[in-house]
């Protein structure tokens, strides 16, 4: 193929890309190769670009990373009406920031290393609401301090001292939404009495 063909200069990226998001996960490729049963010299070769990408490895990467397949091949855009934003890194933690614009409620993706396991509690104006993904997170509230898993929300006046990260020897991925204002996030799908069973 012609090396300025879009296609091979796409195929060129692929490697490089698996080895940031890899690395940018905290994970090794003796862990990758567990996750995806890829043995760990196919990985690395598919990271320095020795091995083509194929289907049959990536899509359990793609898995094993909880990411689209395009975030990990960078497909060239076809006229897709998504907004693609990219993630960035704050204080060693990876934000993915999913709203676009200034407003009073701003949702992101979190993913905080395992290292990040010392509580250093903050306070500033808003609430926040948050939603673990994956991993084990340590959220200290106050005078809470709890272990969340996947599936497990919680929601808090930032005004009261707190600070959250990872419990444990793995990565956590958190789902985040935050209004400066101290705007509550209104999760519940009916009246909380609803809930409990009222009429």
């Amino acid at each position: 193929m012609d090396d300025h063909d879009p296609i091979s200069a796409t195929l060129a990226q692929v490697g490089p890309r698996l080895k940031r998001i890899r690395t940018r996960r905290g994970m090794t490729l003796a862990a990758l190769a567990e996750a995806t049963g890829i043995s760990k010299s196919t990985l690395s070769r598919l990271e320095s670009g020795q091995r083509r990408p194929s289907l049959e490895l990536l899509l359990p990467i793609a898995q094993a990373h909880r990411v689209p397949l395009d975030e990990l091949v960078g497909a060239p855009e076809v006229g897709d009406p998504r907004v693609r934003i990219r993630p960035r890194v704050r204080n060693g933690r990876t934000v993915i920031p999913l709203t676009v614009h200034p407003g009073p409620l701003q949702a992101w993706k979190s993913i905080i290393p395992a290292e990040q396991n010392r509580p250093e509690p903050c306070t500033h104006e808003g609430y926040e609401w948050l939603y673990v993904l994956s991993g084990r997170l340590r959220l200290v509230v106050a005078d809470h301090d709890l272990i969340m898993g996947p599936g497990e929300a919680a929601e808090f006046d930032t005004r009261l001292p707190h600070w959250f990260g990872a419990a444990g020897d793995s990565p956590v991925e958190v789902l985040n939404l935050f209004g400066r204002q101290g705007e509550r996030v209104h999760v519940r799908a009916g009246p909380r009495s609803r809930r409990a069973g009222a009429p």
